[in-house]
């Protein structure tokens, strides 16, 4: 994935997201959105000049000659109780080893970066870096990184810049505007079993006795055992599962379709990254929260979904998606084949940490505060109130999850996440994130999965047997 060697000496604009750069000439020189920000590459001088009327704010980086893979690293947005006070020192340490040139690497540390040429840095603000690495080193940095900081990299060439069309927005509002209480739906969503989540996150994270995951890195062992235990458990209760890979060394993604009754393309989609990541330098990876939680919500829906007889009308996707950690890999290549495929996608839901819960505080439902389609947010939040009411609703701005590949392909979108504020689970990217620990909430677990079940449901349609 390197960066394309025909734009040396070209100027990489950085500016804060907004779909209405679509409308001019930088969408053609469009490299994804990182870290809520929009990241342009282009050497097009009338193009720079005419940018000025659309950012009005940002930065601009020279590149030149010797440019590699381009990453951009983010500072996870982390409550002041757990930030600590020597990140950037801690960005300072990661990056000066990352930096030095292999023949000055110690043996020890050949392991660490191997093949490597000296990075370099090319962009730094107090929360986030761009740098230029090999391309092999780029697919590790997760390993390596300060827990807070997550890793983007950059594609190798330019690609479409593709709001969701209104059109699909329309049809999210719709459903927004008769959504009402359901008896049935409450009914249904009300038998996601907490017991059954604490037993399917037991063994994800490797605490139960029966498991034999310690971890679910990307490239681990523990990963394929988690992707086939998923599958197998899927199947079991109705679904038709594919384990689809995307790229060479990571896990594959784990797709799972229940075929609607209708004679229509729409499909629903709700998901969740089954990968995890953990200490610095460390090879446990549990994922007991991030996203242990999110991908056991899944299964306690479909575990659900058999034992009611359910029949969606529509098309339904439950997606446990791999290389999220090392940057949305499995759901980039995802989304972009759907929409290479022209796929009817109504609306797409991420669940990404729904288990840590603070002390002092409710349990609570957040929701993304800038990447996401607005009318999505808006059906969530209102079906939380419907059905999980016990919930407190508000905005996060922890970014970003697997729906930003959805959302940047054209798809409406939106994220569920454990807080209504910034990160403030203490073992957050920590080989302690384990289920059987203070402040993890399978309640609120059970709680976040009957708004997604209700979403679910109030958007595909659906019938039961004639006997329930």
């Amino acid at each position: 994935m390197l960066l394309n060697p025909i734009v040396p000496l070209a100027l990489l604009l950085v500016a804060p997201y907004t779909p209405e750069v679509s409308e001019s000439c930088l969408s053609q020189y469009y490299y994804g959105t990182h870290g809520q920000q929009n990241v342009f590459i282009t050497g097009d001088d009338d193009c720079l000049a005419e940018a000025t009327l659309h950012l009005t704010s940002g930065a601009a980086v020279q590149l030149t000659e010797d440019v590699q893979q381009l990453v951009w690293l983010q500072h996870q947005a982390v409550d002041h109780s757990i930030k600590p006070a020597t990140f950037r020192d801690e960005f300072d340490v990661f990056f000066s080893r990352l930096s030095v040139p292999p023949a000055e690497v110690s043996d020890s540390e050949q392991t660490v970066f191997s093949n490597q040429n000296a990075a370099k840095l090319l962009y730094r603000t107090e929360s986030s870096a761009l740098i230029s690495v090999d391309p092999a080193t780029a697919l590790t940095l997760d390993l390596h990184l300060p827990r807070f900081w997550k890793a983007s990299p950059l594609p190798s060439s330019p690609v479409p810049f593709i709001p969701v069309p209104s059109e699909a927005v329309e049809r999210v509002k719709k459903i927004l505007h008769g959504l009402k209480f359901d008896p049935v739906v409450a009914s249904i969503v009300s038998n996601i079993s907490v017991p059954q989540l604490r037993a399917d996150v037991r063994y994800l994270s490797g605490e139960s006795p029966q498991s034999e995951i310690v971890s679910r890195h990307s490239f681990s062992k523990g990963v394929l055992i988690a992707a086939d235990w998923l599958k197998a458990n899927f199947e079991a209760h109705g679904a038709s599962c594919t384990l689809k890979p995307f790229l060479s060394g990571f896990a594959p993604n784990v797709v799972c379709l229940y075929e609607g009754s209708e004679n229509t393309t729409e499909t629903v989609l709700i998901s969740a990254h089954y990968d995890s990541r953990g200490s610095f330098g460390s090879v446990r990876a549990p994922g007991g929260d991030d996203d242990g939680s999110g991908t056991t919500a899944l299964l306690g829906i479909a575990r659900v979904i058999a034992r009611k007889g359910l029949k969606f009308r529509k098309n339904v996707q439950l997606v446990a998606f791999a290389g999220e950690e090392q940057g949305l890999y499995g759901s980039r290549y995802y989304a972009r084949e759907l929409y290479e495929k022209g796929a009817n996608l109504t609306l797409m839901v991420q669940a990404d940490m729904l288990g840590y819960h603070a002390a002092g505080e409710p349990p609570q439902l957040g929701l993304p505060d800038v990447i996401g389609t607005r009318e999505v947010t808006q059906l969530v939040a209102n079906l939380s109130a419907i059905y999980s009411p016990e919930l407190k609703v508000g905005f996060t701005p922890a970014c970003c999850s697997d729906h930003q590949s959805f959302h940047t392909n054209g798809f409406p979108a939106t994220q569920v996440f454990e807080r209504a504020g910034p990160i403030v689970d203490p073992m957050y990217h920590n080989s302690g994130d384990l289920s059987d620990r203070e402040g993890y909430d399978f309640e609120q677990i059970k709680s976040i999965a009957k708004v997604q079940f209700a979403t679910l449901l109030h958007t595909a349609g659906f019938d039961l047997p004639e006997h329930y």
